[in-house]
């Protein structure tokens, strides 16, 4: 089974008034979906964004955002850079290739040979 993780790329702290508290302490974060596998490792280029207010611990949706906070997000997600979209084979990858070409290639010998 694959596990998924959120990596953050970019982290910022925001001086907008909470919607729902009107506290000045707000953060703002960036993450990319990483996927980790037995065989390999995925970088995919799904970015999610998540505004909290730090203190009374709400989660801010884009449905209760002021116009301010909305220029704010604007601009770090254009300083956003997530990494490159890419797959990393891991070394049980390579082993077992290895071993599976081996076996069909003796597999192969062994029938020109006439043992088979």
């Amino acid at each position: 089974m694959a596990k998924e993780k959120r990596i953050a790329i970019k982290e910022a702290e925001l001086t907008n008034n909470c919607p729902e508290c009107f506290n000045q302490d707000l953060k703002l974060s960036f993450y990319q979906k990483h996927t980790y596998n037995p065989f390999f490792h995925r970088t995919t280029g799904d970015v999610i964004h998540e505004i909290k207010c730090r203190k009374c611990y709400s989660v801010i949706y884009p449905v209760n955002w002021t116009e301010d906070i909305e220029r704010v997000f604007d601009y770090y997600n254009k300083l956003v850079t997530p990494d490159r979209p890419s797959v990393r084979f891991t070394t049980l990858f390579f082993v077992l290739l290895i071993l599976f070409i081996g076996a069909v290639s003796a597999f192969i010998y062994f029938y020109l040979e006439g043992f088979i």
